[in-house]
């Protein structure tokens, strides 16, 4: 492996595991990325050199200088007239997706991936947590900040360099497809990102050959709503697991006593592995009850006892941005609630918004909402319209482009449209702060989106804090 690693984009969160793995391995890293956030604020504190200007001049000397023992990755958002892209290539660098180094990585060892169109980052990183919490040396690729290891690496412990890796295998750009898993898990076949594939069906045959690629004598356990063909897919000699809320579903594993407590969702597991009684999910949300299922599975194929998975599960805290709560006030019978998710597709949503209706029934629901994407707000604007419709008021934000160029007659005005929600508004990040001080009218607040509306996030804390306690956060 080369000693240099430039990383065009550096500040993703899947390129940004990747950096810190190569830094934790004894090479010289540094990258670009175009916007200064606090995830390219920590890389630069672990001493990862990082630049926001798109120069070549910028680049570090020694990897200019060094072609032949550089290795540059990239991520898809990098737009095709970047300057400093376009000079690497001409000057003959080795330059890879970041989808083919995680292959690389991955190759040789035991590893766990966790695919879906939505659902993955959650999964894998229960998965990940389940193994490190119940003492199974691991390593994992992270594609969000999981709150137990503070990070969207995972290490694994000095002396087992073997040690199985989980990593969130991405659909986009058939990335997953360098991937050759022991263990996979489908979270969902849900159409999604059109702009590559077209049509679902092109979807669903990507995760067909991802199917495909699973190692003899493997396992898949696939979400019981995912395409049957994909299901079908799997080599002879692989075991098949669906899995399902309930019963009555026709999965093979699935929970049941599901109640919530509070911010808990307490359960029981069964399944073809064993069961495993009295779970307790501090993570709240149906969906997610649904994803732990998945992990408590895979802990289970590697071993973990049903007593250090209770103990595992119970630990678990979330990943920044799911389903997490920002802040909370008022009385148990009166609650005041902030919470923010990073639900971009219209069954994410809805799966968001209706564990919010379970815990907090009756309560006033706001939901500030950012469009991430012209190619998804178009495909899918009547489904994000009805989803966001669960809530008592909807407040949509302009659509967050990422790599996309404007579309014509592409707005959030043909989510805003449709929606039936009693209130709804298009608003600016100034307007959404302004009556976030002086609104009443909203018990419940939730901060939605894939985009930048968590830029949000710490000053709607700080209004909400000093409106519901009196000072500041």
């Amino acid at each position: 492996m080369k000693q240099l690693v430039y990383f065009l984009g550096i500040g993703g969160i899947g390129m940004s595991a990747l950096a810190r793995w190569f830094q934790a391995n004894g090479h010289q890293v540094s990258g670009y990325d175009k916007t200064r956030t606090p995830l390219t604020d920590a890389l630069e504190a672990e001493g990862i050199a990082v630049h926001f200007e798109d120069a070549v001049n910028q680049i570090p000397l020694e990897v200019r200088q060094n072609p032949g023992n550089t290795l540059v990755v990239l991520t898809p958002a990098i737009p095709k007239d970047h300057q400093e892209w376009a000079w690497l290539r001409e000057n003959g660098f080795d330059i890879r997706k970041r989808s083919q180094v995680l292959g690389v990585l991955t190759q040789g060892h035991r590893t766990i991936a966790v695919a879906g169109t939505h659902g993955k980052t959650t999964s894998s990183s229960m998965v990940a947590h389940l193994l490190h919490h119940a003492g199974v040396p691991s390593a994992a690729f992270l594609g969000g900040i999981s709150v137990n290891l503070g990070s969207n690496l995972l290490l694994p412990p000095a002396g087992h360099p073997d040690a199985p890796v989980v990593v969130e295998a991405d659909e986009y750009d058939r990335s997953f497809l360098t991937l050759h898993p022991t263990i996979a898990i489908v979270t969902s076949t849900d159409a999604d990102h059109l702009d590559i594939y077209g049509d679902k069906e092109s979807l669903v045959e990507s995760f067909r050959q991802f199917v495909g690629q699973i190692q003899p004598g493997g396992t898949l356990l696939i979400n019981h709503t995912a395409d049957p063909s994909v299901a079908a897919a799997a080599p002879a000699g692989v075991r098949v697991i669906r899995y399902g809320l309930s019963q009555e579903q026709g999965p093979e594993l699935y929970a049941t006593g599901i109640t919530a407590q509070g911010h808990e969702f307490h359960f029981d597991l069964h399944g073809p592995l064993g069961t495993v009684a009295g779970l307790t999910l501090a993570v709240p949300g149906f969906h997610n009850v649904e994803n732990m299922l998945a992990a408590a599975a895979v802990a289970q194929l590697e071993g973990v006892a049903p007593q250090a998975l209770q103990a595992a599960v119970a630990a678990y805290r979330g990943v920044k941005r799911r389903f997490e709560f920002i802040l909370t006030a008022g009385t148990p019978a009166a609650p005041q609630v902030y919470l923010d998710d990073y639900a971009h597709h219209p069954r994410e949503i809805e799966a968001f918004l209706r564990s919010v209706r379970a815990l907090y029934p009756g309560r006033r629901l706001r939901v500030i909402f950012q469009p991430h994407l012209f190619s998804r707000t178009r495909d899918f604007a009547p489904g994000f319209a009805e989803s966001l419709s669960l809530a008592d008021e909807v407040v949509l934000m302009d659509i967050y482009p990422a790599r996309e160029l404007p579309m014509p007659g592409v707005t959030s005005e043909l989510i805003l449209s449709q929606i039936t929600a009693p209130k709804k508004s298009l608003q600016t990040r100034n307007e959404i702060l302004a009556n976030a001080e002086t609104g009443t009218d909203f018990d419940v607040l939730a901060t939605v989106g894939a985009g930048d509306i968590d830029q949000l996030v710490p000053r709607l804390k700080n209004i909400l804090h000093l409106r519901w306690h009196g000072t500041q956060a």
